[in-house]
């Protein structure tokens, strides 16, 4: 088990989800909604089977079913107290949850259409083997994480307590796209977006956001600017 388990357990008992998905304040809010669209944007879901990596409270995972119109989604996570709230807010919906570890799934090969991990590697002490997995269960594979070339959000990273106790630590892009190569992936798309943290005042926010589509524009600004860095992977034949 990761050691920040505990902290993600504890965030789903203090907010009854987690901090940037329940009751999030507008920064969260503008931030998770860019990277909904940007998935959204470079893979087409409709009618596909999801393996959701790292659902947590499973905001996200019924958020991707209902907007990208997936067949099934079955979300995992570590965190026994989150999965039983994302399986408390499903419904009618051809969603499942399971508590598992990212690193041995339970899944025959090629299980799943697309793997989705969504802010999720950052969190792993092993994440090329989690995307090993991810590459062995289904042949398309889309990754949001948090832009590794972005020196604020290294600092942040440091002195950031939240940071610390979720032990968050991005990475360059470059070496995401060498793990994906080293196990028998292709990246198909590239996409950096976003401006906007995840925790900041609310006019704040605003004024990021105001701004986000010209930081997201200008190649040598969002490098190193924009918030995430995502992209869509296939499997090599």
């Amino acid at each position: 088990m990761e050691r920040n388990v505990n902290a993600f357990n504890q965030d789903a008992r203090d907010n009854k989800g987690y901090r940037y998905s329940a009751n999030a304040q507008l920064s969260s809010q503008l931030a998770n909604r860019r990277l909904s669209d940007t998935a959204l944007a470079i893979v087409d879901f409709r009618g596909k089977k999801v393996l959701d990596v790292g659902c947590g409270d499973g905001t996200y995972t019924i958020e991707l079913f209902d907007e990208g119109k997936a067949a099934f989604i079955h979300g995992i996570d570590p965190a026994q107290e989150a999965i039983e709230i994302a399986e408390s807010k499903v419904g009618t919906r051809n969603i499942s949850f399971s508590v598992e570890n990212a690193y041995r799934l339970p899944f025959d090969d090629n299980s799943f259409d697309v793997a989705y991990l969504r802010g999720v590697l950052h969190h792993m002490d092993r994440p090329v083997d989690a995307l090993r997995e991810a590459l062995r269960i289904a042949p398309t594979l889309v990754v949001i994480e948090p832009n590794g070339y972005n020196p604020v959000l290294k600092v942040i990273e440091k002195v950031s307590s939240y940071h610390r106790e979720h032990d968050e630590k991005s990475y360059a892009p470059f070496k995401l796209d060498a793990w994906i190569v080293s196990h028998g992936g292709m990246v198909v798309k590239r996409v950096r977006a976003g401006f906007v943290p995840m925790f900041c005042p609310d006019w704040l926010a605003r004024s990021l956001k105001t701004i986000e589509p010209a930081v997201e524009l200008f190649p040598g600004v969002k490098h190193v600017a924009c918030a995430v860095y995502v992209l869509a992977a296939e499997r090599r034949a």
